[in-house]
């Protein structure tokens, strides 16, 4: 039987870049996944914030609109 935990046994070591490399590759799947995942909610968050822009702009434009009936108005009387 070998006997793996020595540090200078070539398998050991092996065995040892074997394990990192497969917790190098997980971590490299989550972080994809999670980049994915943020770039999704930031696509997200940029539509939101354009019908915000666009929401607002609209609002603006009817606010400027009852401002001038008003004023009209006030010269009327």
């Amino acid at each position: 039987m070998v006997d793996r935990m020595d540090k200078n046994d070539p398998l050991a070591r092996l065995d040892a870049l074997i394990a990192r490399l497969e917790a190098m590759a997980e971590q490299r799947q989550r972080l994809i996944e999670e980049n994915r995942s943020l770039r999704q909610q930031q696509e997200q968050l940029l539509q939101d914030r354009a019908l915000l822009l666009n929401r607002n702009e609209q609002a603006k434009t009817r606010v400027e609109a009852m401002i001038a009936r008003l004023k009209v108005l006030e010269q009327n009387t």
